[in-house]
């Protein structure tokens, strides 16, 4: 059973995706069941992925990754942001060579980030 906002990977060619309604099936992709992405709640080594959330004076929010920026290399980078204040959620695409963060309208509650390497992040 799928639970709405999950992540799921594919272990064979990479696809993504997030449960938007919940069901009872399983997702498949390539023939195989798709890998459930649990969000890390605690950085762990030098590199920090925790997203950081700062009220502007503008009153529009910043969402950074990472107490210090995360690397955002071709090889390694942050592929999303998403904020949600509990009612409407944004999710931002990057791409490396852009900023690791991400503006909002409005003041989240939550965010995640996505790294390509290291998964899914969450700050709760």
């Amino acid at each position: 059973m799928t639970k709405q906002k999950e992540v799921y990977k594919c272990e064979i060619c990479g696809n993504i995706v997030e449960v938007l309604h919940e069901g009872n099936g399983t997702l498949v992709c390539c023939g195989k069941d798709m890998v459930l992405m649990y969000e890390k709640v605690e950085d762990e080594g030098n590199e920090k992925h925790l997203p950081v959330i700062e009220k502007k004076e503008s009153g529009e929010c910043l969402v950074k990754v990472g107490s210090i920026p995360h690397p955002m290399e071709e090889e390694h980078y942050i592929e999303w942001i998403e904020a949600s204040d509990g009612e409407k959620a944004c999710k931002v695409f990057l791409k490396a060579g852009d900023n690791p963060e991400a503006e909002f309208d409005f003041e989240p509650k939550t965010a995640r980030a996505y790294c390509n390497i290291h998964g899914l992040w969450s700050k709760k």
